[in-house]
């Protein structure tokens, strides 16, 4: 049965149904617990495991001391460089890392639910593109930087994002007003090469700003540090406090738009407050990261098979999931080369999501659904 057509019994529960209802709803509690811890312990394992790894060599005891001594505990003092490696830039990319994965897949989760289509994700619907278009407008006009350590770029990368969905929207929609799902990647991907196109105009025109536009389409940490983390945390946050607040109305919109006004959901407030959630959190990502793709795309499949259609327990476990792809992700990206060279982060999650991406293709078509 499709992930995305509800199901519609024709006939009223009994006892026996009730019960096995309820033993449904226990084992998925278990599992969901269960899922969560794991993931919270791999999670922390993550940070400190990937903050040990890197061209320069250290041990795991420093690794610990460093991060107590910071975190106020006591601990044996590290020299300065040692200090400055793991704690300014080791540490803090791994935590920016993590807040893009989770706030990728979040905004996947959400754009799938929401428009009802399995291959919606920011970087399919061009969302982030839009987001990247928005960044490098800002950067060719020379407003990059930050003021009272505040940055313009989420901002520009919010109006991209917002923009770039209105347009999808509008494309796939028919003439009756209503979305048709099976348009929406293919007006995500002509609004994407339309963007994308103006993205290699603003290139040509201002090659001072070059390296920094192609450090956002590419998608990278490379140069990451607390700073951006402090960027992308408030659009972060925002935007799940959002996505988290309406997870029960998104269930009901499963459902159809005209059972869900039956049911009291109010359709168009909805919509817009989860439009504008899964939006700030892919504006917030890809203002630090730059265009990242498939994360949202794939996580949330990977997840639905523990987490089942709930999408209150589906956000919580994407998110983790999310971030901890993207972690290892990003360590792949920094330690793969010999040369000491890094990889795009954008061009291993990629090479991961593509052959996921044609496989979800294959198989609903296979199972006739397209």
């Amino acid at each position: 049965m499709d992930l995305f057509t509800p199901s519609n019994p024709a006939k009223a529960a009994t006892p026996l149904d009730l019960a096995a209802a309820r033993e449904r709803r226990q084992t998925g509690a278990r599992r969901f617990a269960a899922a969560l811890l794991v993931l919270c312990l791999g999670l922390l394992a993550s940070l400190i495991l990937a903050t040990g790894i890197g061209r320069m060599e250290v041990g795991w005891p420093t690794v610990f001391s460093v991060i107590l001594g910071k975190l106020g505990w006591s601990a044996a003092p590290a020299d300065r460089t040692t200090e400055v490696v793991i704690w300014g830039i080791r540490l803090s990319r791994v935590v920016l890392s993590a807040l893009v994965g989770a706030s990728l897949a979040a905004a996947g989760v959400v754009f799938q639910g929401l428009l009802l289509n399995p291959l919606a994700d920011p970087f399919t619907l061009g969302v982030s593109t839009g987001a990247a278009l928005g960044v490098a407008l800002l950067v060719m006009l020379g407003v990059g930087g930050s003021f009272l350590g505040l940055s313009p770029l989420p901002l520009g990368a919010l109006a991209g994002a917002l923009g770039a969905m209105l347009v999808v929207l509008a494309l796939s929609r028919e003439s009756g007003g209503r979305i048709r799902k099976e348009s929406l990647i293919l007006a995500g991907i002509v609004v994407s090469t339309f963007l994308s196109a103006l993205i290699s105009l603003i290139k040509s025109l201002d090659e001072e700003s070059l390296s920094a536009i192609v450090f956002w389409i590419m998608g990278s940490f490379s140069g990451r540090g607390w700073i951006h983390v402090g960027f992308l945390l408030p659009y972060a946050v925002l935007g799940l406090i959002l996505a988290f607040a309406y997870h029960r109305e998104l269930d009901i919109l499963a459902l159809g738009e005209e059972q869900s006004h039956h049911l009291g959901v109010a359709v168009s407030k909805v919509r817009l407050n989860l439009l504008l959630g899964a939006s700030l959190l892919t504006a917030g990502a890809v203002s630090v990261s730059g265009v990242i793709g498939f994360v949202g795309l794939v996580v949330p499949h990977l997840v639905r098979v523990l987490a089942g259609p709930s999408h209150g327990r589906l956000l919580v476990l994407s998110a983790f999931t999310g971030a901890l792809i993207l972690i290892w992700a990003d360590v792949t990206a920094r330690v793969l080369l010999a040369s000491g060279q890094e990889l795009p982060v954008g061009v291993v999650t990629a090479l991961l999501g593509g052959p996921f991406f044609f496989y979800l293709l294959k198989s609903r078509r296979a199972r006739g659904m397209w």
